[in-house]
């Protein structure tokens, strides 16, 4: 069982959840880039963000995980501007990989990833219930 944490009196989050309790088999996944298999890099936030998503799902059905199975996203972005920027866009990928599930989440900006192409990286969590 998968319980979404909203403290009382607290308002609603847009896009994301407060906190996350969750019972079961845990799932971790390192942080995933924007790039296809071929380790090729679409250009823009968006398409990077999804192609990540994709990739942490990916991930994740190894173990018969699915969207409504993650618990935790830690977003780590190159250009917090641009991500402000293109919020309507980075949403429209997000459901269009996860859908209308928003665990519990994180975004930072960083000076760099390893990868001088990304734009950003995701490390997920999820927990697939007893």
């Amino acid at each position: 069982m998968i319980e979404l944490l909203q403290p009382p009196g607290w308002p609603s989050p847009s896009g994301y959840s407060n906190g996350v309790a969750a019972r079961g088999k845990t799932i971790y996944a390192a942080g995933q880039v924007g790039w296809d298999s071929g380790k090729r890099f679409p250009p823009s936030l968006p398409e990077q963000v999804e192609q990540a998503l994709r990739n942490i799902m990916a991930v994740l059905a190894q173990a018969s995980a699915k969207p409504e199975h993650l618990v935790r996203l830690t977003w780590f972005v190159t250009n917090r501007q641009d991500y402000i920027d293109r919020q309507r866009e980075v949403g429209a990928a997000y459901r269009r990989v996860i859908g209308r599930h928003y665990p519990a989440m994180s975004l930072v900006q960083v000076a760099g990833l390893l990868e001088p192409q990304a734009l950003v990286e995701i490390e997920a969590t999820a927990v697939i219930p007893d």
